[in-house]
């Protein structure tokens, strides 16, 4: 049995070769990343020298790896696949070797989402006849349905930021700074059990009122509502994101006021998550009961967005998105409301499941007061 934390499953590259022969492309490169992670297991090192699988539509695929990074590759759960794998040195041209080996009439091909620029420029020289088309459109279907081990690797890295969150009210202290309080709490999320920090957000007084706040030198203080928004990456590669909202002594009731319009939006959000429901029904449950209450312009993004091995990721949970939503997939639901003297957005991540959803995150969605 798979466990959550390699969350890996062989049969991937078999679907992946699969979605490839049908995508009408005539193959597909996929360079270090998540869609290489997800693919073959391997958490390759982005480096200016080419790792790249290959997966033609019609043949086998193959990894071209540096010869230095060969080792690596053949301990990663990529050595188990039966995989042909390509070593080059230092004096070839590893973007001349791919298109070697590829058929000369080849006229699209899918590049990794996130490969860098230089190495999609020197495969558009190598393949001058191709068009170059993103890669996440062939394997999007396969990442955005998460398989049992994936939603096992999710809840645990849901139960390790919740443990987290727990910690933070003995953190939250008047006269401490924002980045005194992130400090400790990147800390926390390393020793949880995540293998990275990935992103502390604490957002104190108006500071609450930025989204993507970054960590300040300002000192909180009595009164204040405090934004907590953190994640990081588990050992498995799956991803946390959770956010909470905290007050430190007493907070201002017209915040108490819009915060419990908030708590009333994420839960109706939750509970419209269902399969066949679009994902910007999902939007309109949380934004319809913020803007009915007179904060509407307040709420200044979407609703969600996808997680799994990127904290961004398919489905987005955003007013145009009509696309069914399904079993396995996962999600973010974190309205937020933002007037400028402080802001508080509730944050969880949720997996549709056949009968509704399932949130991997439990601690309270309550104002956690702390003393100042």
């Amino acid at each position: 049995m798979t466990s959550a934390k390699s969350a890996f499953e062989p049969e991937r590259l078999t679907r992946a070769r699969q979605a490839v022969a049908a995508s009408g492309l005539g193959a597909v490169f996929l360079t270090p990343g998540p869609d290489l992670r997800y693919v073959t297991g391997y958490d390759a090192i982005q480096l200016e020298r080419l790792t790249c699988l290959v997966m033609p539509a019609a043949g086998d695929p193959f990894l071209v790896v540096p010869r230095l990074e060969l080792p690596a590759a053949q301990a990663s759960p990529a050595g188990e696949l039966g995989l042909e794998m390509v070593p080059w040195d230092e004096t070839d041209d590893p973007f001349a070797l791919v298109a070697s080996r590829l058929p000369r009439d080849v006229s699209r091909v899918g590049v990794a989402d996130r490969m860098w620029a230089v190495m999609a420029l020197r495969f558009r020289a190598a393949l001058p006849g191709a068009e170059q088309v993103p890669a996440g459109t062939v394997l999007r279907e396969l990442r955005m349905r998460k398989s049992h081990a994936e939603v096992e690797a999710l809840r645990e890295a849901g139960a390790a930021i919740d443990r987290v969150h727990r910690l933070v009210p003995g953190l939250l202290k008047a006269g401490r700074t924002e980045r005194e309080v992130g400090r400790d709490i990147a800390e926390a999320i390393v020793a949880e059990g995540h293998a990275v920090t990935d992103f502390v957000i604490v957002g104190s007084g108006p500071n609450g009122a930025s989204p993507h706040h970054e960590l300040s030198d300002r000192v909180i203080q009595p009164g204040d509502p405090v934004v907590v928004d953190i994640g990081g990456t588990m050992p498995s590669g799956y991803c946390s994101d959770s956010t909470r909202t905290y007050a430190v002594g007493e907070a201002p009731a017209d915040f108490r006021a819009y915060y419990s319009v908030l708590q009333e939006a994420q839960a109706a959000a939750r509970a419209a998550v269902r399969p066949g429901v679009t994902p910007e029904a999902v939007d309109a449950a949380a934004r319809d009961i913020i803007a009915a209450a007179g904060y509407g312009e307040l709420f200044i993004h979407r609703t969600g967005h996808g997680i799994g091995l990127e904290t961004h990721e398919d489905p987005y949970i955003v007013a145009g998105n009509t696309e069914p939503l399904d079993v396995g997939m996962a999600f973010s639901i974190e309205p937020g409301i933002y007037p400028g003297p402080h802001g508080a957005r509730i944050e969880d991540i949720v997996v549709c499941t056949a009968d509704g959803h399932e949130s991997v995150n439990g601690v309270t969605r309550d104002l956690v007061i702390v003393d100042a």
